[in-house]
């Protein structure tokens, strides 16, 4: 099988790395075998970057042809969608069905970021003397954008698009579970005319990360990941003091109070943990049910999990796909024994299928743990698949201690008909965003971002740009 190369300064390269194989998860095939990078490949990777973000050919591109190269982006993904959604598919597990949205919604990503280049504006702040003063906002300069391997065409369109619409260089590193769509983005870039050094792909490890964000040429760390990670990625950043953004896990709480509509609450909190097979930094993980309804909704929820099928994921009739790797399967269901040891009760879901049709694949059901505590290991900690642990709460006050009870504070649901109750709700959790009547509904307009240990910074709308740039106080004097 030919090595797939990876891309610096626009030219295609195998490098001097050792080479490893993305596998299919439905299958356990391998599809590909990916080049990976040495410390020189990452080396030349950030010196064509730094002499890019350097060149006439970029630094003084007009923000409106800037705009073009994005928008570029966006149109040859659309035209490109089907083959782009078997892609990534074929490389994350995801449902083809889900692909194809994920790939609408990324060439929305460039085109709201192409938008933004074309009416981005400085303020003019207010003088306090004989001079007139203005903010500027610029590039940062080379960007290490690492990106993790459960929805990678958004997530590396959310890093791609608003760093280059800010006028930087990037270096993408993909995850070596699903390199795949990273090396599409490269072909992307290329086809669209960005500039040689503007855009490079490398593919590798752990090792490969490590030495990218160590490396001196780099100004900015942008990563999505484990907490863990992100936590010692801070700590090398910080030593150099170089500024970072980091979106990482969550244990979200989604809650249904005794008044939710119980229909559609079952229906949203399910689709909030078991979509995606609950890959999902995002997901409802934490589902908190006031007593009153909690036995009708756990039978509702049970109900409504057996009705996830499992399948490959290009039949239209299948609603979860295998998870993105055997690894991470396997990682699942130790957690899914833990809580069996924490005396959790397993409602359904919680076994490693044997069906034929399945076994080949990294597959694992819809699962739901009930009968533990919110200070039990499987509440407390980011499982990534699809487990929901279902606890009870007595009232308002005793609900919001549990919900903030936790190290996360990425996302959060409520099911409620009562708006003064909802909005009480809404400002008490400690986290940073919150659906009401609805989940996992999501907008590039609209910043996205954790507390606590759900991260650093903003991805998405204007700050999400913003937070690759640096602002400069300009003084121009009158008299």
């Amino acid at each position: 099988m030919q090595t797939l190369p990876f891309l610096i300064d626009n030219t295609w390269s195998t490098g001097s790395g050792k080479p490893f194989d993305s596998i299919n998860p439905a299958d356990g095939s391998v599809l590909a075998t990916v080049a990976g990078a040495s410390a020189a490949d990452v080396n030349a990777a950030v010196v064509a970057a730094r002499k890019a973000f350097a060149a006439p050919s970029w630094r003084d591109l007009k923000p409106h042809d800037r705009a073009s190269l994005l928008y570029r982006m966006s149109e040859l993904m659309t035209r490109q969608q089907e083959a782009l959604a078997v892609l990534q598919m074929q490389d994350n597990g995801k449902t083809l069905s889900e692909c194809r949205a994920q790939v609408a919604s990324a060439a929305s990503t460039f085109r709201y970021y192409a938008a933004a280049c074309e009416t981005f504006e400085s303020p003019v702040t207010p003088s306090r003397g004989a001079y007139w003063t203005v903010t500027l906002y610029e590039p940062v300069g080379v960007v290490a954008a690492i990106t993790p391997w459960n929805s990678p065409v958004t997530l590396e369109a959310q890093k791609l698009a608003p760093i280059l619409a800010a006028g930087n260089t990037v270096v993408l590193k993909p995850s070596d579970v699903t390199p795949m769509m990273g090396l599409a983005y490269a072909r992307l870039a290329l086809e669209a005319g960005f500039p040689p050094g503007v855009v490079n792909v490398i593919t590798g490890g752990a090792e490969t990360g490590q030495q990218l964000i160590e490396h001196p040429g780099i100004a900015m760390v942008s990563f999505t990941g484990g907490t863990a990670t992100g936590r010692l990625i801070a700590k090398t950043c910080g030593a150099a003091l170089k500024p970072v953004a980091l979106e990482l896990g969550g244990k979200s709480p989604n809650i249904v109070f005794a008044d939710a509509d119980l229909k559609k609450a079952i229906a949203g909190t399910a689709e909030g943990i078991f979509s995606g097979a609950g890959q999902s930094c995002i997901a409802g993980s934490r589902i908190f049910v006031q007593q009153a309804i909690y036995d009708r909704f756990l039978e509702g929820l049970r109900q409504y999990a057996e009705g996830y099928r499992m399948g490959e994921p290009d039949q239209a009739d299948t609603r979860t796909g295998p998870l993105a790797s055997f690894k991470h399967r396997d990682h699942v269901h130790r957690y899914v024994e833990l809580g069996r040891s924490e005396g959790a009760q397993v409602l359904t879901g919680g076994v490693i299928p044997t069906d034929p049709a399945l076994r080949r694949g990294a597959y694992y059901p819809a699962t739901i743990l009930a009968g533990v505590s919110n200070g039990s290991r499987v509440c407390q900690e980011e499982i990534f698949g699809p487990v929901a642990v279902v606890l009870p709460f007595a009232d308002e006050s005793d609900l919001i201690a549990q919900a903030n009870d936790s190290d996360f504070g990425l996302a959060s649901g409520i099911w409620t008909s009562d708006f003064s109750r909802a909005w009480r709700v809404a400002r008490a959790l400690e986290t940073g965003t919150v659906w009401i009547n609805t989940y996992k509904q999501l907008s590039i307009t609209t910043p996205f971002g954790g507390v606590k240990d759900s991260g650093i910074g903003t991805e998405k709308g204007l700050q999400g740009m913003r937070v690759y740039m640096h602002s400069k106080g300009l003084y121009w004097g009158l008299n």
